[in-house]
């Protein structure tokens, strides 16, 4: 190809470039006037980006996402999903938003269990009223060469928020919570629940808030990965390796 055919294309892909980000600019402007002055108690815009579906508009307020046209002129909330690929792109979008380092996890308010050397380790928030964190635990005991810290999160009611408080204050927190969760022994009452401080689990509560964990169990890897709901080992397994070698 001659020099100057070269040159030509590249200086139509800068054009080309340009142009688009300067229609993004524009619309980006225009979608955060109008929307302010058409629906002034609406939060703080963060930020407006182009979606994968031409001329719709992602609107970013905090953590939460909406979307619009190129004019503002409409306002959708609501799920995005990109059927060919069958992957809901806000849940993405969001898992993205609100992705937690793992070295940012307050391991203190967790419990934790160690098998064989525990080189590979996970983080799993849990209410210990969760069937399906009961199945997901049955999983988790036959991993080897794991640490695996346990969020208390009792959001299913107040037996919850009790057996919570049962198992944290219990002498072997990991032992009570294996009882109950794979062999349905209850969780013993503490013996002076003046002198256990359940702050613990508080936190918990409002970590999760801020990191938008709405159901459980929802498990941390070491590289940051979340994964909502009770995964197979043959899911879980590859992924454990995936992160293990993102974080060497």
């Amino acid at each position: 190809m001659p020099p100057f055919a070269t040159a030509w294309r590249a200086a139509a892909l800068v054009t080309t470039l340009g142009l688009a980000m300067h229609a993004a600019w524009a619309n980006e402007a225009v979608i955060r006037k109008n929307l302010a002055e058409r629906l002034p108690s609406l939060p703080r815009i963060d930020e407006v980006r182009p979606t994968p579906m031409p001329g719709l508009f992602e609107v970013r307020l905090g953590t939460d996402i909406l979307y619009t046209d190129a004019k503002g002129d409409f306002l959708i909330q609501g799920m995005l999903i990109d059927t060919k690929a069958r992957v809901n792109l806000t849940e993405e979008r969001l898992d993205k938003l609100t992705a937690i380092a793992f070295d940012a996890l307050p391991l203190k308010d967790a419990f934790t269990t160690v098998r064989g050397n525990g080189q590979r380790k996970l983080a799993v928030f849990a209410d210990p009223n969760c069937g399906f964190c009961k199945r997901f635990e049955r999983d988790l005991a036959k991993l080897d060469n794991v640490t695996v810290y346990t969020f208390l999160y009792p959001v299913l009611g107040k037996d919850s928020e009790a057996k919570a408080r049962a198992i944290w204050c219990a002498a072997d927190r990991s032992k009570v919570w294996n009882d109950w969760m794979q062999r349905g022994v209850t969780p013993p009452e503490p013996k002076s629940s003046a002198s256990c401080d359940t702050s613990a689990l508080e936190r918990n509560l409002a970590f999760g808030q801020k990191y938008r964990i709405s159901g459980t169990p929802t498990t941390i890897l070491a590289n940051g990965q979340r994964i909502p709901g009770a995964i197979g080992l043959d899911r879980l397994e590859p992924l454990l390796a995936q992160a293990g070698a993102a974080g060497q």
